[in-house]
């Protein structure tokens, strides 16, 4: 709510005016950088897990599943911030009624409730300690979010609206999370062995399920690169003018390119890196809202 709510008032075009007011000059620069940067690691991420999805459950070779799902961001990207609104709202509430309901299958199926399997982490978690790593998460989230959210915010000009909406999507998020998890945990350690964990999972309840998963997660992970690709390119460029094409079609291009290091290698190099650096962007956003606006004549707008 708090990236709306700036992004509103500060009209932003891109997540750099959010990050500028909440961060002040030098630490809204560094933030900026790193945000940047990591929108373009976190689209080839994507293009590397739709490869190894292809991989894994299809058989085909991983670089076709990367091609494809770049070739699709690409032009998804250059119908500008609707399109890109529009094929989020389309595929999150279908990726999180299928985790939902593969969690409340693998809690009856599993006998969960009567011998829950909280023990088995998988070793070599690229954030071992886990109450980090849940502050790790939800700074990632917000640094990934923060892309889209600032222009979304200043787009639609009503208070209540974006309150509305920043609840609904934070529940959201909480409530995808936990069925995750509790869809998992019976299946740890060896679901951790697989670059999609929870493919496996949806293996365990039934093949057509499975495919049925892997289906909705390469929509999932349309969605993620579509953001992330659109911020990218709303930061260097103006995501909406002509040469931006420009820009969207070389960063598909490099990203194709540095996606053949392989999904889990990008993940665990790159997930945590930006949740340690988005605390920064968290700490920024608190002091704002606690202190910067609270003092007379501070308000942006």
């Amino acid at each position: 709510w708090a990236v709306l709510d700036l992004g509103m008032k500060l009209r932003a075009r891109s997540h750099l005016e959010v990050i500028q007011y909440a961060g002040g000059r030098w630490l809204g620069r560094i933030i900026d950088y790193v945000i940047t940067f990591f929108l373009f690691g976190v689209f080839t991420a994507m293009a590397a897990g739709a490869g190894a999805i292809f991989a894994e459950q299809f058989q085909w070779p991983a670089i076709l599943g990367g091609g494809m799902m770049i070739a699709i961001t690409v032009f998804t990207v250059m119908l500008g911030l609707n399109g890109v609104i529009t094929s989020i709202s389309l595929v999150v509430p279908i990726l999180l009624a299928s985790v939902l309901g593969m969690a409340v299958w693998t809690i009856f199926d599993t006998g969960f409730l009567l011998n829950p399997v909280f023990r088995a982490v998988p070793a070599g978690s690229a954030v071992p300690f886990w109450p980090l790593s849940a502050v790790v998460y939800v700074s990632y989230n917000l640094v990934m979010a923060v892309a889209v959210l600032a222009p979304m915010g200043a787009k639609y000009q009503r208070p209540e609206v974006l309150k509305r909406g920043a609840l609904i999507g934070g529940l959201g998020l909480g409530l995808g999370a936990v069925a995750i998890f509790l869809a998992m945990a019976p299946h740890l350690p060896a679901a951790g062995n697989y670059e999609i964990p929870m493919i496996f999972v949806a293996g365990t309840l039934s093949p057509f399920f499975q495919i049925v998963y892997s289906l909705v997660l390469l929509a999932e992970i349309y969605t993620t690169a579509v953001g992330s690709l659109f911020g990218f390119v709303a930061r260097v460029s103006s995501a909406e003018g002509n040469r931006s094409r420009y820009f969207i079609i070389g960063a598909g291009i490099v990203a194709f390119l540095a996606s053949q290091l392989g999904f889990t290698t990008l993940v665990r190099t790159l997930y945590p890196s930006v949740g340690y650096a988005g605390l920064l962007l968290l700490l920024g956003i608190t002091y704002v809202y606690l202190v910067k606006e609270r003092k007379p004549g501070n308000q942006p707008g």
